[in-house]
């Protein structure tokens, strides 16, 4: 377990190197990778959201394709299609760009909703169907995509159900003084990411994603974050709640982030860290109120677990 936790630090380092003066936002796109979920970036053009799943996917060491969306992109040119060959008059099937460990979906959000859902299943069933046939995708499968804020131009809403399929979003903003002169001086950002170095592979990210459930949760726990959940769904400021794949999303994000900090259990510090990440994109709020504002004002309207809640230390982890 140590050589594993060694090398989840080795790629955080690794990433960190590329994405600067944005710990806690790396730190949860590899929480989120690592709990074999699907990862989406939001941000204005130009901060760093493509370098950052181009890095993600070189620290993983898994094949990926980079697919750029656009408004007249077909499902068909991401899933494949079935071609007539004339020798054997049959038709057989040519795999697209779906058709790899790891997915790049770059500016999502600038496909038209057909297009969006040729994901739909990828994402949920990690297969696709095309003229009655179904194709399984590669294990591990991730979708890591980018998007850009509604209130740019030429861009089409995700709906709730494509939005529920992702296990965590992060946004970058603006970095800070110190960094952005480093970025200026050509020697760190984009202008490293040919020297990322691949950490992990398929085998040691097996490894640590059947380290998770090995995780602890106390009934305690548990008990707080129902009282999270029922809130989002009992809040007069909410129009949607979160949904049970959500809650599940919620409590394996937690389990990661645990892991990555060396425990085998999950305190309410864990939960809060990744709470506005995996909920924010969820629920739904009345009038204009912005889902992570909600998941912050649920995090402040629900207490906390008194002392005493995180059961034993890492046992019954085995790596």
């Amino acid at each position: 377990m140590n050589t594993l936790l060694q090398e989840i630090k080795t790629s955080l380092n690794e990433l960190n190197q590329v994405i600067l003066g944005k710990e806690q936002q790396v730190h949860l796109a590899l929480t989120c990778v690592l709990a074999n979920g699907h990862l989406l970036i939001e941000d204005l053009p130009g901060m760093g959201k493509t370098t950052l799943a181009h890095a993600l996917a070189t620290v993983l060491g898994l094949d990926y394709n980079r697919v750029q969306f656009t408004s007249d992109l077909l499902p068909a040119d991401i899933i494949g299609s079935s071609v007539f060959d004339p020798k054997s008059a049959s038709f057989s099937f040519h795999k697209g760009p779906i058709f790899s460990s790891v997915l790049l979906a770059d500016e999502l959000n600038r496909a038209t909703p057909k297009a969006q859902s040729a994901l739909l299943e990828a994402m949920e069933e990690g297969q696709v169907s095309v003229d009655g046939q179904t194709h399984p995708l590669p294990s591990p499968f991730f979708v890591i995509a980018t998007q850009n804020p509604q209130s740019q131009s030429g861009t089409f809403p995700l709906p709730e159900s494509q939005l529920d399929r992702f296990m965590i979003r992060i946004s970058l903003g603006y970095p800070n003084q110190a960094v952005e002169r480093q970025i200026l001086q050509g020697n760190k950002g984009r202008a490293v990411l040919d020297q990322v170095a691949n950490i992990l592979n398929p085998e040691s990210l097996l490894k640590i994603q059947r380290l998770v459930p090995q995780v602890k949760v106390t009934d305690t726990l548990l008990d707080y974050v129902q009282r999270l959940i029922a809130q989002t769904r009992e809040n007069d400021l909410c129009h949607l709640g979160l949904s049970p794949r959500g809650a599940i999303a919620l409590i394996q994000s937690a389990k990661c982030w645990a892991l990555l900090q060396g425990r085998g259990h999950v305190l309410p510090e864990d939960v809060q860290a990744v709470f506005v990440a995996v909920v924010g994109h969820r629920i739904v709020g009345k009038k204009e109120t912005q889902g992570d504002q909600l998941a912050r004002h649920v995090l402040q309207s629900v207490d906390t677990i008194g002392e005493g809640i995180g059961g034993s230390t890492g046992a019954g982890i085995r790596a």
